[in-house]
């Protein structure tokens, strides 16, 4: 790992989301990476999980990092980053998952609405979403660390926080995404994960505010 840029987050919490993924990804074969950050998620996940296409993604501008890492542990089954804002334009219906970790609370409201509209073009129908973060519960913290969390992210920018996870199911149900799962992970996180309607066209109703 010697001089590329290392999330020590990533270290301790990839093989608990991985133990996870490898039951919800299994029939799986090309899964979009959202926010791929340092790219460590996506190097660990798919040399366990050889027979997953994983394509990684950043914004623009923080694409460096990634393509250092897949530069120094190349992958077959690893694709180098596209250039994804989650509020903008997406690629139309070509992957069965989508992935993304400690991104929602980083985002603004608008940018977690935008990926929502965003999965409405990139997932197949019978496609799976699994998101992983921190989340409240009826509006509350599941944890004194996750309250002072979410005062730092505000400070920082206040546009972030730790999302209602009944806001994101409201946002995921008007995708037309199935609630699947709902894991209990270490340091107070979640592995939330829910499927497309298999039944399921671009819906054209709006997305709740």
């Amino acid at each position: 790992m010697t001089g590329l840029p290392c999330s020590a987050a990533c270290e301790r919490n990839k093989q608990p989301i991985l133990d996870r993924l490898v039951l919800h990804f299994a029939d799986c074969t090309r899964v979009l990476e959202i926010g791929s950050g340092t790219g460590q998620h996506a190097l660990h996940f798919a040399a366990a999980l050889p027979h997953l296409v994983w394509q990684t993604s950043e914004v623009p501008g923080h694409l460096d990092d990634v393509c250092a890492w897949l530069a120094r542990y190349p992958l077959g089954n690893v694709r180098a980053p596209l250039e994804l804002n989650a509020s903008g334009l997406w690629p139309a219906g070509e992957w069965d998952a989508v992935f993304t970790a400690n991104t929602l609370h980083i985002m603004s409201w608008e940018s977690v609405r935008g990926l929502f509209e965003g999965l409405r073009r990139a997932l197949l129908p019978g496609g799976v979403l699994a998101i992983y973060g921190p989340f409240n519960y009826a509006g509350k913290f599941t944890s004194e660390s996750n309250a002072a969390f979410d005062g730092w992210l505000r400070a920082r920018d206040p546009r972030s926080a730790i999302r209602d996870v009944e806001a994101v199911h409201g946002l995921a149900a008007t995708a037309g995404l199935v609630p699947l799962a709902d894991h209990a992970l270490p340091a107070n996180n979640r592995l939330l994960v829910w499927r497309r309607d298999a039944r399921d066209g671009l819906p054209a109703s709006p997305l709740p505010g």
